[in-house]
C-alpha cells in the first residue's frame, strides 16, 4: 500500500446525491470524493482485485464499493469495474468466483481464447501474394542489384512475409457479446449514458498510439461490453477491437492507473487496486504443466512475457504514483500483493483451490494492510471520515 498525489483530463462525474452516493445530505464533514482505479491482470488479477475490494468495504465503515464518485478499469478490471458501476455488490462477485456452481458469472475459457480465423485467412492470403510478389523479385534480381549477395537478396524477400502475419492470435468477438448478456441479465446498463455511477474505460487507438476513454465525451456512445472488450485487446494475445472505422488496443499499455483522469474528475483520493506485481520466487518451487520446476523461465515464453509485463507495468505505476505525491494534489492507496505472494498467480486460474486461494489471500492480506495503512496516515482518513471496523472473517462461499 502507498499514498500519493496526481494530474488530469476528463469530465467530472455526476453526484447521485448531495454525498455522491445517492443518499440524501447528512450533518457532518462532507464527504470526499474518491475514485476507484482497476487495472487488468487477466483471470488471477480479477481474482485479486475482487478479494482486496470486498476486504476494503468490510474493513473500512465509509468505504462503500456502491459510492465511488469515479470507477475507472481497464484490461480484466475493466469488466470488474463495469459490474461495480452497475450496481453489483462486491460480495456477490467474490461469492461467484469462489463457488464453482455459482453460475452468477459463468465466464468460460471458449469465451476469451476464440481462434481469429478470419485473421488466419487474411494472413494466408496475403502470403500467397507475398509469395508471387518474391518470386517475382528473385526472377528479376539481375537488373535490380547485380552485386548484391544472394542470401541477402533471399532474406530481403522473405521479410516479406513478416507484414502477412495475424494480428492476433485469438478475437473477443465472444467475450464481447457475454458481457452484454452478463449486463443484460443483472440489470447492468449496457450504455455510458445509462449507468447509475460514472465509469471510464482507457484503451489505445492503433492508428495514432493515443489514448482513448470509453465515456468521456464524444466516446460515451460506444456499448460498455465492446469498450471492455477494446481494452483486453492486448497485443500478439488478441486481435485489435474495431469500434465503428477506429481498432483498438489494451488500456494499459501507456498509463497504468490513469491518475490524471481521477484529478481532473475532481477526486480526493484514488484507491489502486493493482495485481501488476513481479514475481518473485524466492526459491519457492514454481508450478508448471510439467511439474515442480526452480524459475519462471520454466513455464515458458507467455509466462516470460507476463512477467516482462508485470516489470515494466509495476515501475510505470509506481514513477505515476510518485509524481502524484510530490504534486500534493490527490491522495493514492495502492493496494498490491507483494511480490513472493504473487507466486500465487502461477497457479491455474481455472482450478478451483487456486482460484479459492487468491481470492482468500486478498481478502486476508487486504484487511491487514489497510489497518497499517490508517494508522500511517491518520490525516488522510480523519479527512475522508473513514474509520477501521472490527476485524471479521471474509465472505462466505
Amino acid at each position: 500500500m502507498h499514498d500519493a498525489a496526481g494530474d488530469g483530463e476528463g469530465r467530472a462525474p455526476h453526484d447521485a446525491g448531495a454525498n455522491g452516493d445517492g443518499r440524501a445530505p447528512q450533518d457532518g464533514p462532507r464527504r470526499a470524493r474518491v475514485s476507484l482505479c482497476l487495472p487488468g491482470g487477466g483471470l488471477t488479477g480479477a481474482l485479486y482485485q475482487i478479494g482486496a475490494l470486498a476486504a476494503l468495504e468490510d474493513g473500512v465503515d465509509g468505504i462503500d464499493n456502491q459510492s465511488f464518485s469515479l470507477y475507472l478499469g481497464h484490461g480484466s478490471g475493466a469488466a470488474v469495474a463495469a459490474a461495480l458501476a452497475g450496481g453489483i455488490p462486491i460480495e456477490r462477485l467474490y461469492r461467484a468466483l469462489l463457488d464453482p456452481v455459482d453460475n452468477f458469472f459463468p465466464l468460460e475459457r471458449g469465451h476469451l481464447l476464440c481462434i481469429d480465423v478470419g485473421e488466419w485467412r487474411r494472413a494466408l492470403t496475403t502470403s500467397v501474394v507475398a509469395l508471387r510478389h518474391a518470386i517475382v523479385r528473385l526472377t528479376t534480381r539481375g537488373d535490380a542489384a547485380p552485386n548484391a549477395p544472394t542470401q541477402q537478396y533471399v532474406l530481403e524477400q522473405l521479410d516479406r512475409f513478416n507484414d502477412s502475419l495475424p494480428a492476433g492470435l485469438f478475437k473477443l468477438d465472444r467475450y464481447e457479446r457475454f458481457l452484454a448478456e452478463f449486463f443484460l441479465r443483472r440489470g447492468i446498463p449496457n450504455s455510458f449514458r445509462a449507468m447509475p455511477r460514472t465509469l471510464r474505460i482507457p484503451t489505445h487507438d492503433l492508428d495514432s498510439g493515443e489514448r482513448v476513454v470509453f465515456g468521456a465525451e464524444g466516446f460515451d456512445d460506444v456499448p460498455v461490453s465492446l469498450a471492455c472488450a477494446a481494452s483486453l485487446a492486448l497485443p500478439l494475445f488478441f486481435s485489435p477491437v474495431r469500434v465503428d472505422h477506429r481498432h483498438y488496443l489494451d488500456g494499459g499499455l501507456g498509463h497504468v492507473a490513469h491518475l490524471d483522469l481521477a484529478q481532473a474528475a475532481g477526486a480526493e483520493l484514488t484507491i489502486v487496486v493493482s495485481p501488476l506485481v513481479p514475481v518473485s520466487t524466492a526459491h519457492r518451487p514454481v508450478p508448471t504443466g510439467h511439474g515442480v520446476r526452480e524459475s519462471v523461465r520454466d513455464k515458458g515464453m507467455l509466462w516470460i512475457f507476463n512477467q516482462a509485463m508485470r516489470i515494466g507495468a509495476h515501475a510505470r505505476l509506481h514513477q505515476d504514483v510518485g509524481r502524484t505525491l510530490a504534486e500534493g494534489k490527490m491522495q493514492v492507496l495502492v493496494l498490491e500483493p507483494a511480490p513472493n505472494d504473487a507466486l500465487l498467480f502461477l497457479h491455474n486460474p481455472a482450478n478451483l483451490r487456486a482460484r479459492r486461494a487468491i481470492l482468500e489471500y486478498a481478502y486476508r492480506t487486504t484487511r491487514e494492510r489497510i489497518a497499517v495503512w490508517m494508522e500511517k496516515n491518520r490525516a488522510v482518513v480523519e479527512a475522508m471520515g473513514w474509520h477501521e471496523a472490527r476485524a471479521s472473517g471474509a465472505p462466505a462461499g
